[in-house]
């Protein structure tokens, strides 16, 4: 007999939240699970292991479509490994494009925290700098932040 997990238990063992792994469902990267008669979700180990392979992936900032795509190419394990070069190349491009990005607002940070001589607010360079971006030594404008 398989080993069945209560999605608690799933969520201990795998380190994603119960509400992560809600979450995985309804966007599609996990199956629906099997459910007991409760209406409880059960678990096997296989699952598990899918929900730390996402965690993972996640954990390095895979999107959500690079990570179905990534689950789709692991269900083939026969089929040439170039799509998932291809995602995690990708990947990195865009990896390096934020890391540049938040260097640019580092250094931007840097100078308006440097210029602020203290005094009242109303003189204050870092508040008058967000107010007026001509202020700004870079156009960090173009170019807007983004959350991994």
């Amino acid at each position: 007999m398989t080993e069945e997990f209560s999605i608690g238990q799933a969520a201990k063992l795998s380190g994603v939240k119960v509400t992560t792994i809600r979450y995985y469902e309804s966007v599609g990267l996990m199956p629906e699970p099997r459910r007991v008669e409760s209406g409880r979700r059960i678990y096997g180990q296989v699952a598990v292991d899918l929900l730390g392979f996402i965690r993972h992936a996640r954990d390095l900032g895979f999107s959500v479509k690079a990570i179905r795509d990534l689950i789709d190419l692991q269900e083939n394990p026969g089929t040439d490994c170039a799509k998932a070069d291809e995602l995690a190349r990708r990947h990195l491009v865009d990896t390096q494009s934020r890391i540049e990005q938040l260097r640019v607002l580092e250094r931007e940070l840097k100078r308006m925290i440097d210029s602020c001589s203290g005094g009242e607010v109303g003189t204050c360079e870092i508040v008058t700098s967000l107010f007026d971006h001509s202020k700004c030594q870079s156009d960090h404008r173009s170019k807007p932040y983004t959350v991994l």
